[in-house]
């Protein structure tokens, strides 16, 4: 038997679900989940306009996007914690009223510090998809819990392709950032309708007081240890700045280690992180983040390079991006609804391993053929492919063993890894490109880009390998 019974516990903390009500509930889940994606990958094409509207060079520009990643590292344990604590629908409502509130100030920006400023209160919205899975387990029958995951998980491919389109089409008409975050206050807007009008609260709350230093602590070497990976390029990996961010990150980790550990009601159970079952489905979690995020940044400068000037590439705009990214929304949500049946035969583990054996094989795909435009449209069609199957299984494995009053912090923690596994691709790709270039320029070689494919495409694959692992051991 390879499905995981529902225990006692389960069924005394959840009530019976509509039908109909858990379709509105998934409606509005879904479109919050595509609108925090979409405000992931918006700014990515922008930071070179960036720079000619604010003067600004590249190193003060990257924090647009690096305020966000931090935000979003240090929010989601805390709001997702307070889910299981004081109820997730309120702190998806919290989630989407800052997303709504950033989006705002970053279209009203004079300066470069007010739109970082906005960005940072974007990024607390990271919180939103784990505090939507562990409401769709307090929700659901556990038979379609897989399957509602991996629609929400969706999202995520399909509202980064959108972000990616909506620049485009907009920087395609005007040189202003301001339209672009008003698009995204929009539909944080209606995210904040419909999460209000479908929601309901129905799972076992934790109660209990915060924990106040393990956020302090936690929230102090994350940051750090984020800041270290995002500038380490910027800066140079021995340089004082960093090698001290790496050493206060290891010594506040420690500090917080203890803290958790002796704290009557932790931020974070250690089992959660380090637990015999959440290891491997933390790990996993982490190289997906690392292959789906290096995706966003190798496609993005790989499809605009022009072959003309520098022998490959396939000469597209902002907008080609997004839409060579269109098969991977289109199979990424077919295959996402399917991986409930897929797990309901074989298991969560099992399942993971199969989609991250496709993530892993579309990297593969470009890192041997790379200059057609049908190339990237079966890179695309692979990746949704494997994403799809791949993010229902992981977050069904990252709560199914746990107690349902922590299955928010449990979500949370699985997307905090794989939020660094994001920034760690950022880092080693950058590296790796910066580190081959065409002679008597910063452009990189096509041999840089077919090595970072070929990396990510070996994380994938140990991610496909760690999760057969599991299954293995943990067959029911």
């Amino acid at each position: 038997m390879t499905g995981a019974p529902t225990t006692a516990r389960e069924a005394a903390g959840r009530p019976a679900a509509r039908p109909g009500h858990t379709g509105r509930t998934l409606l509005a889940l879904a479109f919050a989940g595509m609108t925090v994606a979409v405000q992931q990958t918006l700014v990515l094409p922008l930071l070179p306009q960036l720079m000619h509207i604010f003067d600004a060079p590249i190193t003060d520009v990257t924090w647009v996007f690096t305020a966000s990643l931090l935000a979003g590292a240090v929010a989601t344990p805390l709001l997702t914690r307070f889910g299981d604590m004081y109820g997730k629908k309120r702190m998806l409502l919290l989630s989407l009223s800052l997303l709504g509130a950033g989006s705002v100030l970053c279209a009203l920006s004079g300066s470069l510090v007010v739109l970082i400023a906005g960005r940072a209160l974007q990024g607390v919205s990271t919180a939103l998809i784990p505090l939507a899975i562990g409401m769709i387990r307090d929700t659901f029958p556990p038979e379609r819990v897989t399957t509602a995951i991996g629609v929400v998980s969706a999202t995520m491919g399909a509202g980064g392709s959108a972000g990616m389109i909506v620049t485009g089409l907009i920087a395609a008409r005007t040189d202003s950032h301001r339209p672009v975050f008003w698009v995204a206050g929009a539909m944080a807007a209606a995210g904040l309708v419909l999460v209000a009008a479908a929601a309901r609260d129905v799972g076992v709350r934790a109660g209990g007081r915060p924990d106040y230093p393990g956020v302090a602590v936690l929230a102090v070497w994350l940051t750090c240890l984020l800041l270290g990976i995002s500038q380490g390029n910027m800066w140079g990996w021995t340089s004082g700045g960093v090698l001290g961010l790496f050493g206060t990150a290891a010594v506040l980790c420690a500090v917080w280690v203890v803290i958790e550990r002796r704290v009557r009601a932790p931020l974070v159970r250690l089992n959660l992180l380090v637990g015999a079952r959440s290891l491997s489905a933390n790990v996993v979690s982490a190289l997906l983040g690392f292959s789906m995020f290096a995706a966003f940044t190798l496609i993005a400068g790989f499809v605009q390079a022009r072959p003309e000037e520098v022998g490959y590439g396939l000469n597209g705009s902002v907008l080609d991006v997004g839409l060579y990214m269109l098969p991977n929304t289109v199979t990424m949500l077919v295959f996402s609804s399917l991986a409930g049946w897929i797990a309901a035969r074989i298991g969560p583990a099992f399942t993971l391993a199969i989609g991250s054996l496709f993530a892993s094989l579309c990297y593969v795909w470009l890192a041997v053929s790379n200059s057609h435009p049908l190339d990237m449209v079966a890179f695309s069609s692979i990746q949704g492919v494997g994403f799809g199957i791949a993010y229902a299984a992981l977050g069904t494995l990252a709560i199914r063993h746990v107690p349902m009053d922590q299955s928010g912090i449990a979500s949370g923690i699985n997307s905090l890894v794989r939020t660094a596994g994001g920034a760690i691709a950022g880092a080693v790709t950058a590296s790796v490109l910066a580190g081959q270039v065409l002679a008597g320029t910063a452009v990189p070689t096509l041999a840089a880009y077919e090595l970072c494919f070929w990396i990510v495409g070996a994380g994938a694959a140990v991610a496909a390998a760690v999760a057969l692992a599991h299954g293995l051991r943990h067959p029911r």
